[in-house]
């Protein structure tokens, strides 16, 4: 394992060959505030023709992260297939689902977010990314972004994210490893 540029990570995932039928899948996991979704939107930047989603919309509240790889198998399957998939979208605000998504098949999708890379569907995934940083990096940018009033829900968070990463081997399993 090394650390990685965003266009180190794109060059070894275009080395490879495609997983996810056609395509290749890149999954960027690691811990919350580490810089997932930074380190998505500049792949992003680096390929446009990538679809980025955020795994964070598919969870169902904040204690659903241990559900999250069924619902990322259900998109995953169809797309290996060569065929759309699908995805349910949580509304935070509105405490419930809120539609459901379609991704068609194409030449790289980015799955980014804690628990992105579950080792049930690891044969479709071409590169996972394993992002850190310190707890109080993390916590900085937690608190920054979502504010003080969700303070009450990191507790139960980490330890939701400590004991699915532990269940994984999520940072074992990555091929890189970015520290933020």
């Amino acid at each position: 394992m090394a650390t990685a540029s965003p266009s180190d990570i794109l060059a070894a995932t275009l080395s490879r060959p495609p997983t996810l039928g056609a395509g290749r899948l890149i999954c960027i996991d690691g811990l919350a505030g580490s810089g997932k979704t930074t380190l998505a939107r500049a792949l992003a930047a680096l390929a446009p023709e990538a679809v980025v989603l955020g795994t964070d919309e598919m969870l169902e509240g904040w204690r659903g992260l241990p559900g999250l790889g069924a619902s990322v198998e259900a998109l995953l399957l169809p797309l290996a297939a060569g065929r759309p998939g699908r995805w349910r979208r949580w509304d935070w605000y509105a405490d419930g689902w809120d539609g459901t998504f379609v991704v068609d098949p194409g030449p790289l999708l980015v799955l980014e977010g804690v628990g992105s890379a579950a080792a049930s569907y690891a044969s479709l995934v071409t590169l996972t990314v394993w992002v850190e940083a310190d707890l109080d990096v993390r916590l900085a940018r937690w608190l920054e972004r979502d504010g003080e009033q969700m303070r009450p829900h990191w507790d139960a968070w980490l330890a939701d994210e400590e004991a699915l990463h532990a269940q994984e081997g999520t940072r074992a399993r990555a091929d890189l490893v970015v520290r933020t």
